[in-house]
Formats: C-alpha cells, sequence, structure tokens
C-alpha cells in the first residue's frame, strides 16, 4: 500500500489543503517529517514526527522508512536522489516528478550552482512560490495518485 512521506520544514502552506484533500480522498498513510512542529491538518491518516534540528536529520529519517513505490514530497534534490535510488517517488513543490531518468541532471545542475556559490558568486534563488507551483504541483499529485492507487 502506497504511503506519502513529506519532508515538512520547507513545505509550502498553499499545498496543505490540496494534500490533505488527497490524503482523505486516497486514504493514505502520511508521515510528515519536520524538526519543528508543523500542522498539515487533522486527519487519522497523517502521522507528525519531529526530528532532531539538524542538516539531514529529516531527510534520513525518510530514507528509513521509505520503500519502493511510496511517495516522497520534498524539494530537496538530494533526498529526492536517495528516495529514487530505493525505487521511491519523488515530487516537488512546484509540480516536478523526479525519475531514475532526470534526477542525476537536477542533482548536478543543484551542485554547480552549489559550486558557483561557495566561489563568492552571487545567484538568484528560486523563484517566489505561488499559485501557479500550486496548482502544478495539484496537477501532478493528482496524475500521480490517479496511476498509482488504481
Amino acid at each position: 500500500m502506497l504511503k506519502i512521506y513529506i519532508d515538512g520544514d520547507a513545505f509550502p502552506n498553499l499545498l496543505k489543503p490540496i494534500i490533505l484533500r488527497q490524503i482523505e480522498k486516497y486514504g493514505i498513510k502520511t508521515y510528515v517529517f519536520a524538526n519543528k512542529k508543523i500542522n498539515i491538518g487533522k486527519s487519522k491518516n497523517i502521522e507528525y514526527i519531529i526530528v532532531d534540528a539538524g542538516a539531514d536529520e529529516a531527510d534520513n529519517k525518510i530514507v528509513q522508512r521509505v520503500h519502493s513505490g511510496d511517495l516522497v514530497i520534498t524539494a530537496d534534490i538530494p533526498l529526492a536522489d536517495r528516495v529514487i535510488d530505493k525505487n521511491a517517488h519523488a515530487i516537488d513543490h512546484r509540480g516536478e516528478l523526479y525519475s531514475k531518468d532526470n534526477i542525476k541532471q537536477y542533482l548536478a545542475m543543484r551542485n554547480l550552482m552549489e559550486s558557483i556559490r561557495e566561489m563568492g558568486e552571487i545567484t538568484q534563488g528560486p523563484k517566489p512560490f505561488g499559485s501557479k507551483d500550486a496548482e502544478l504541483f495539484a496537477n501532478q499529485l493528482n496524475m500521480f495518485l490517479q496511476k498509482y492507487m488504481r
């Protein structure tokens, strides 16, 4: 049975009602990992797990628990890479479905930009998260769940 794991520390508020609707619609057991208390909504299907503060604490817990076929929602590309290596799925907050076919490209671009910043270059961060991003996420999540919940 599909489970959803949410990397909750940077989870946008606009996505909370979207994911809550889908969790309830399909009755999907969902785990929200964060280093502080966050609230997606009240549901018997959601378990909130607070992890120690630290760079990869939530990521490590998610990777420990995720199984093949599960879904991870994260904007963290290295985490997405790790769960894809376990034959799980990953969707980012802007609706990108990461896969074995594209994750290495995303990871390489992320690492390149990090190297550029470490050399002192000022780069633009991601554009502000908005309603169009939430719509892309909702569409991708809906397509994913329709495919995998049959």
